[in-house]
């Protein structure tokens, strides 16, 4: 054991029971308490271990009623795990408000490193944007989600969405929708026996994830390349110019010039307008 009386946010493997580093499997062996997201699900993983511990539902509808329990153990001066079905706590998953609470209340927290499936996911990716922005689940209503999509679409950065199996082919469907010549990468099962990443057009995401039920299944990190550089300079504005120059509708020139160059087709369209209006 490191320390005692602290709350230790203890990361647990994807699929890959080899990924638990040593000092999270040390502190599930020590301490006397682990609140987890499904005790059924960790039961068999406390077992493995040799776990003695007492196990603390902590789910996303207890999650207040779970702090209090925990942040009293704190108090009595024993140290409590917290692990979430995969992964790392608080990140999508169950957690962050157990960590408030127990911060707010005094005691300590330690954060240990781990797996985590997003960035897991963008290591292999082969995305070649300097930054990401992590969003974590859509909305599951179609209304909702093309709109969270459509504010997102201007982002400059890559883009990364936890998806369920039920619904990733709706989302897919609706980013061909909304970001239309961008770089999608699909992540499925990762760690495990049929763990898949796949990158491809986004317009062709859909007709890929059909062609076969079994990419179908499993948690997905979907993953898209962030918005192209400024339409007003650069390579699309030079292309946008000389399509323009040739006779070429305002429309097709924009869509040729992005096809072209990568740069947004919004935005080239913008930009065809102003040029004809100027």
């Amino acid at each position: 054991m490191e320390e005692s009386a602290a709350l230790y946010v203890v990361p647990t493997p994807l699929g890959n029971l080899a990924d638990l580093t040593r000092r999270a499997e040390e502190i599930l062996r020590t301490v006397p308490w682990v609140a987890a997201e499904d005790t059924r699900h960790s039961g068999p993983l406390l077992k493995q271990l040799g776990a003695q511990a007492r196990t603390i539902p902590a789910h996303r509808h207890n999650e207040h009623e779970a702090a209090a329990r925990i942040v009293e153990k704190l108090q009595a001066g024993e140290a409590v795990a917290l692990i979430s079905d995969a992964g790392t706590p608080g990140i999508s998953d169950p957690g962050a408000r157990i960590v408030a609470a127990v911060r707010a209340a005094g005691c300590k927290v330690i954060p240990l490193p781990g797996p985590c499936a997003a960035t897991t996911a963008l290591s292999g990716s082969g995305l070649l944007d300097e930054h990401f922005l992590f969003y974590g689940f859509l909305p599951s209503k179609g209304g909702q989600r093309r709109q969270a999509l459509e504010e997102l679409r201007e982002q400059p950065c890559a883009l990364l969405f936890y998806e369920a199996p039920h619904r990733v082919l709706e989302t897919v469907e609706d980013m061909a929708t909304v970001f239309g010549e961008r770089t999608l990468v699909i992540a499925r099962e990762l760690t495990k026996l049929f763990e898949t990443i796949h990158s491809l057009p986004v317009a062709e995401g859909l007709a890929w994830l059909k062609e076969d039920p079994n990419r179908q299944r499993g948690e997905f990190v979907l993953m898209l390349s962030g918005a192209p550089a400024n339409a007003e300079s650069g390579e699309g504005e030079r292309v946008l110019k000389l399509l323009l120059a040739e006779g070429l509708p305002v429309k097709q020139a924009a869509k040729l010039a992005s096809a072209i160059t990568g740069a947004a087709k919004n935005a080239l369209y913008d930009l065809a307008l102003a040029l004809k209006a100027g």
